[in-house]
């Protein structure tokens, strides 16, 4: 079993929409980092519109290609071996990406599904939800939404700042760490999600509350 965040930022603040950032480089070393103190064994690289490779740190964890796309109704995780390099924000309906992530071998996940978003609204053929690191408190909401629409629930840190990172997992049955394999183990509901509380954790969700509610 292999314990890997599924949502995961290189940069440190929402600005640069949609492209590569000098700060990049640095910001994968340190998720890597702070990833191997909370004991991942992998780490999906989703920034916001772009995916940009980087090689894993030695020591690990794996970096997982990704990218969060945003949808005509809102966010869409991507993740597998070759998702898209750029995306325009707002451009594409949730049923494209979903279409274009299949033919790539990549899992569609719906991401925050009740912050912002009106994805789950859609009929494209999802992998996964998400249980997001900063709002676990939606947890059972979510697992209905799953169970409605017949997938998995997964989890991920929605990290936007290194020691954010691990704070919600997915735990993967899979024989090997491969982007393809936590692709399979995902559509085969192989997961299982963990969120680990604490005050710092606590304290941070709050935060990211007034800031979505009243910014």
């Amino acid at each position: 079993m292999f314990t890997v965040d599924l949502h995961a930022h290189t940069r440190f603040f929402h600005g640069f929409q949609a492209e590569p950032t000098p700060y990049d480089p640095i910001g994968a070393r340190l998720l890597a980092l702070w990833g191997r103190r909370a004991g991942l064994d992998g780490i999906a690289l989703t920034n916001h519109d772009y995916y940009r490779p980087f090689d894993s740190a030695t020591g690990g964890p794996q970096f997982i290609p990704g990218i969060e796309v945003t949808t005509t109704a809102g966010h869409l995780l991507v993740v597998g071996p070759d998702p898209p390099r750029r995306t325009i924000p707002g451009e594409r309906t949730p049923e494209e990406v979903v279409s274009q992530a299949h033919r790539n071998g990549c899992a569609a996940i719906i991401a925050h599904p009740y912050r912002r978003s009106r994805v789950r609204e859609s009929d494209a053929e999802f992998d996964a939800v998400e249980i997001n690191g900063k709002h676990p408190d939606n947890a059972e909401r979510v697992r209905a939404l799953a169970e409605s629409l017949e997938i998995p629930v997964v989890g991920g840190s929605d990290a936007h700042y290194p020691f954010e990172v691990g704070r919600t997992v997915t735990r993967i049955e899979a024989p090997e760490l491969t982007p393809e394999a936590v692709v399979t183990a995902i559509r085969e509901g192989a997961v299982a999600v963990d969120v680990r509380d604490s005050r710092v954790d606590e304290l941070m969700r709050t935060g990211y509350e007034y800031v979505h509610r009243y910014l």
